[in-house]
Order: C-alpha cells, then structure tokens, then sequence
C-alpha cells in the first residue's frame, strides 16, 4: 500500500520503519523539514517527503503529531482523495498542549479530531506507549503477542487499518465505532498496558467513560513526582496497577 506517515517523532518514525519493513510504499513528513527524519527511519526503503508533496495519491495517511496540532492540517487534509483513509494515532493531554474545552466537556477525542479535519478517521496505535511499540512487536501468531484497539465507523477503514497494525508487529482488535473509541484513551484499562486480544477485549468492555480522565490525570501526577521516568516495564505495571 501507498502510505504517508505525518510526523517522524517515537510513533511516526517506528511506524514508517516497520511498515517499510513490511513491503509497504512509505513516505515520512514532518512539518519541520524532510531533513529532520532520521536514517534510522528510512534505512527499510521509507522516503523522507515534504508535506504538501506526501499526501498527494496515497492509500492512507498516518497522522503521528500533537493532538492540538490536527486542526492546523484540515486544509491539507482536504485536498486528499475521499478514498483515502486517515489514521488517528494522537492522544489528548491538556497539561502538554493546552486545553480543549470540548474533548474536556466529555467529547470522545477522534470525534473531535474528525470535526476539525472535516473527514472520517481511523483510531489506531494511540493505545501503546511508543517504547512498547519499538520494542515488543512480534510476527503474527507469536506467545504473547501484544493487541492494539482499532476503531473507525467504516468496516472497511478499520480493516485496513488492522492489516496495517499486525504488520507492525501486534495483534489488531477491532474496537468498533469512533463513539466507543473513548474505551482505548488514556485512563482507561486498555491504554498502554500491554495486553493480548482476550484480556484488551475485556479492558475495552471494562472502561468507565467518567473515571476515564480521573484515572489519567492521577497517573500523570504520579509519574510527575518521579524525579527519574519509570522504565517500559514500570510504566506498564503501574498503568495496570491503576484500574485494580
């Protein structure tokens, strides 16, 4: 498939390396300049693109960016062909970007961001830490393989979408509609702990939209009073330990 990864951070640079590495067409943007992408990315066959240039005849685009920063895309994003599918990989966190009165009002976040976009997208890889994405995937059919949810009100979106997801090394789960997409954001059981389909499904079903922002905004305080960042392994149990 023809796809475009927007943003070449931790999400965005190992998504366009691992789908590179799958046989995908992958080109990388980044709103600071093509010069910004790493080798490292780009070392499976990836392409380092400018943006206006990426977006043009692709299968899907991957928006790997700031949760704030998707409206300053919708014109961009307008021009794309209606075929073709966007990917919502973005999470929101008011203490990084600011505040967004409605998402805080109880808006499920990607139906925002598809308000601001003007288009459909695809909730997906959102719902694993960057570390667990760079450092735990697995060829289909492994012990232990971690699930990630993917939600889109198209069957056929969220399919792709899923596809994609198993290329990079994890199980896809399909969480259904962008309504229920609030079950895999943070503060939720299935968010960034590191499950495998039986036990995300339960999480999924388990989640408490009204608990959900208390939850995050607790963990956040938490990891805040670390003077040194917990490793991969702490951060997950401790995001597990949270919904016990």
């Amino acid at each position: 498939m023809k796809i475009t990864v927007i943003g070449a951070g931790a999400i965005g640079g190992n998504l366009a390396r691992r789908l590179s590495e799958a046989g995908h067409d992958v080109l990388v943007a980044d709103a600071r300049g093509p010069e910004v992408v790493a080798e490292e990315v780009l070392a499976a066959g990836a392409r380092a693109a400018e943006v206006d240039a990426a977006v043009t005849d692709r299968d899907v685009i991957v928006l790997a960016i700031p949760f704030s920063v998707q409206p300053d895309l919708a014109d961009l994003v307008a021009g794309v062909s209606k075929d073709t599918i966007v990917v919502d990989t973005s999470n929101y966190y008011a203490y990084m970007m600011g505040p967004v009165e409605a998402v805080d009002n109880g808006q499920v976040e990607s139906e925002w961001s598809q308000e601001q976009l003007g288009r459909p997208v695809v909730k997906a890889w959102n719902a694993a830490l960057a570390g667990t994405q760079q450092t735990k995937g697995l060829p289909a059919g492994s012990a232990g393989r971690i699930a990630i949810p993917v939600a889109a009100d198209s069957a056929e979106a969220r399919a792709t979408v899923m596809q994609l997801v198993d290329d990079t090394g994890f199980d896809p789960f399909d969480a259904g509609v962008i309504a229920d997409s609030w079950r895999q954001q943070p503060g939720t059981p299935a968010y960034c702990t590191e499950l495998g389909l039986e036990d995300l499904g339960k999480a999924l079903a388990s989640a408490e939209k009204d608990k959900a922002p208390i939850t995050r905004d607790r963990l956040i305080e938490y990891f805040g009073s670390f003077e040194k960042m917990p490793s991969l392994d702490e951060t997950v149990a401790i995001n597990r330990a949270a919904h016990n």
